[in-house]
């Protein structure tokens, strides 16, 4: 395999031969541009042989990176239902009270250990910046600690994890980035009520964000790919909540004959009963961020690839965003992919840069 093509310079644990500069804090003005235009962001080009959006959503996920944090803390967040969340504290030795932190979280089925989490922790830390990564609830090493699932309008534990890092490291300005599911979550949390946010949120990244839920899941089963997707998704869901608290036998899933293959089926059998909704329906149009966006005020960009076979870009291209909120979207990338071709950033994993960009400058 070329090195072009191979993945065994993938991921460089970085040093000082290919580490960027750090920046230091500063507001931004963002335009909205369409695709991939906007200025001082490198065009993403796929690695060669990886142009489909399948084999950047996919092979992103089988070679996750060699990156690893070392000396990382374990804290628990007791919510007001009596759940815990875990936050995975990564502090490295440079940092001083008042540097910057990042708020991560991961996707759906993902938890601290998936390795675009990881990757950017390690990347964040060896330029001083401190990280928590959030296993949402059920999650990881909190899968045992809570009864109630996660979903994308759980904007509380947003709100509760935030209020626990201010306490943790008074007067530093916190950013936020949210993967997937946890885009959208990110997005409805800080449109959702933009006044009564707190004044230490510095920036957000949503990356690959599904705005409009009922879009995303009626696209996902309207073709066969798709609805592998769905189908890997849904299962993996499953046997996720199998044998933990969350399981519940006085909700419909567990009285079906065969376990769903949609996640739209999933969540009325699930997840809508068990967080409160009449309907997954109900679910997904009180959850979608795409009614909330046009409120936000904390600079915020989004990325996203018009190709992504899990989340539809069509919602996203069809918003009206403030002027402190950038939508940048690719043509290539797949889902939480953006594997690139060599010589434009210190590795391939083009997400990972222009993540650091967004969150450091």
């Amino acid at each position: 395999m070329s090195s072009e093509s191979g993945f065994d310079e993938l991921d460089q644990v970085p040093g000082t031969a290919v580490e960027k500069t750090r920046s230091p804090l500063h507001d931004s003005a963002p335009l909205i541009l369409p695709l991939d235009k906007l200025p001082g962001v490198p065009e993403f080009v796929p690695a060669r042989g990886l142009a489909s959006p399948h084999s950047q959503t996919i092979l992103a996920t089988l070679f996750p990176g060699r990156l690893h944090v070392s000396g990382t803390m374990e804290r628990r967040l007791r919510l007001d239902d009596g759940d815990l969340l875990v936050m995975h504290d990564d502090n490295p030795p440079t940092w001083q009270r008042g540097d910057h932190v990042v708020l991560m979280l991961h996707g759906l089925g993902g938890s601290h250990q998936s390795g675009y989490m990881v990757r950017l922790a390690a990347r964040l830390t060896s330029q001083g910046v401190r990280t928590f990564r959030l296993d949402h609830r059920g999650c990881g090493a909190g899968a045992s600690l809570a009864r109630h699932p996660y979903h994308a309008g759980r904007t509380d534990d947003i709100a509760s994890s935030i209020r626990l890092i201010e306490r943790l490291c008074p007067g530093s300005p916190i950013s936020v980035v949210g993967f997937s599911i946890s885009g959208n979550m990110l997005l409805r949390y800080l449109g959702e009520h933009p006044e009564s946010l707190p004044f230490s949120l510095f920036r957000a990244v949503a990356v690959c964000p599904p705005v409009d839920l009922h879009h995303c899941a009626s696209r996902l089963n309207s073709s066969m790919s798709g609805q592998r997707y769905d189908w890997y998704f849904t299962r993996k869901l499953i046997s996720h909540i199998a044998e933990t608290p969350q399981w519940r036998d006085d909700l419909p899933l567990a009285s079906v004959r065969r376990p769903p293959r949609r996640l739209y089926d999933f969540d009325e059998l699930y997840t809508a009963p068990a967080s409160g909704y009449s309907s997954a329906d109900e679910y997904y149009t009180k959850a979608s961020s795409k009614h909330v966006i046009g409120r936000i005020r904390v600079h915020t960009t989004i990325l996203a690839a018009q190709d992504d076979p899990v989340v539809c870009s069509e919602p996203l291209m069809n918003l009206r965003l403030p002027p402190n909120v950038t939508l940048c979207m690719t043509r290539h990338g797949g889902h939480l992919g953006f594997v690139g071709r060599s010589g434009v950033d210190p590795d391939r994993r083009w997400m990972d840069w222009r993540l650091i960009d967004w969150l450091l400058t």
